[in-house]
């Protein structure tokens, strides 16, 4: 489908991510876009889902029997239940899935819109597709301006808008349908604040520090085929219209014939 990346490439942006999951505002962030997701996925039931994460797992609250986790090699896959593959070329048959993760690995691939094609072709027509990304007109997309020399998790990736998304969704046949702000602080380091939190989410204000994408299919329309019905046109301008006989012109003749012979055995009767 598309020059894939190396999976020693991948594995290594992948062990890159791991240090911030583990500081206090990677965890606070983390936690912020659990929310947002479980009642997407408590909604949920029966079916499977593949979830590729750049932090921890965050399908643990889902009732999907089958859940599993994307890894680019052996030796990163936790359990079971993954998958190892190029992100571009899942291994996977079509419209298989009913939930479709992928948590922040837009921002870290090279050909990112392959494997959103990939997503794609892989969620069911009931199914949704669930994106999230940093958001880069956010507080923490501000402070990323001074940090673009940076080269650590999660300043070096390529931050895009929700909007630059659904463009991206509507190319492989998706729309969104919802999205949802998440992770409101006042310093990139610093603890969401419930309060902020509770306010930004409410309002569903677009200065989080992260959004999360709800998209699904676009259902196309049934094509509606019109009747034709054989009626033919009047016999002339004068007719009143067409009768079940024939045009009312042939119809006439026969009905004076019998008004005519009526009155005349009256008469007789008489």
């Amino acid at each position: 489908m598309s020059n894939s990346m190396t999976a020693t490439t991948l594995a290594k942006r992948l062990l890159s991510s791991q240090p911030y999951w583990q500081t206090e505002a990677g965890r606070s962030l983390w936690e912020a876009q659990r929310a947002c997701l479980g009642p997407v996925a408590e909604a949920r039931v029966g079916g499977h889902s593949l979830e590729m994460s750049m932090g921890p797992a965050m399908m643990t609250m889902s009732a999907i029997p089958h859940v599993i986790r994307w890894s680019p090699t052996r030796q990163l896959a936790h359990q079971d239940a993954t998958l190892i593959c190029p992100p571009d070329q899942l291994a996977l048959p079509d419209k298989c899935l009913d939930v479709m993760i992928i948590h922040h690995w837009l921002e870290h691939l090279d050909a990112a819109h392959f494997t959103l094609q990939e997503a794609a072709r892989v969620t069911a027509d009931n199914g949704i597709l669930v994106l999230f990304g940093f958001n880069p007109i956010g507080v923490s997309g501000l402070a990323r301006q001074w940090r673009k020399r940076q080269k650590q998790f999660p300043w070096n990736g390529a931050w895009r808008t929700a909007n630059r998304l659904r463009d991206w969704l509507t190319f492989v046949d998706f729309e969104v349908e919802r999205v949802d702000y998440c992770c409101f602080r006042g310093r990139t380091n610093a603890k969401c604040a419930e309060y902020w939190e509770s306010l930004g989410r409410r309002h569903n204000v677009p200065l989080g520090e992260s959004y999360m994408i709800q998209a699904r299919r676009r259902q196309r329309q049934a094509p509606v085929q019109r009747l034709k019905f054989g009626l033919s046109a009047p016999a002339s301008p004068a007719s009143l219209g067409v009768t079940r006989s024939g045009s009312s012109s042939q119809s006439r003749p026969r009905l004076e014939h019998s008004v005519k012979a009526h009155c005349k055995k009256d008469q007789e009767i008489d």
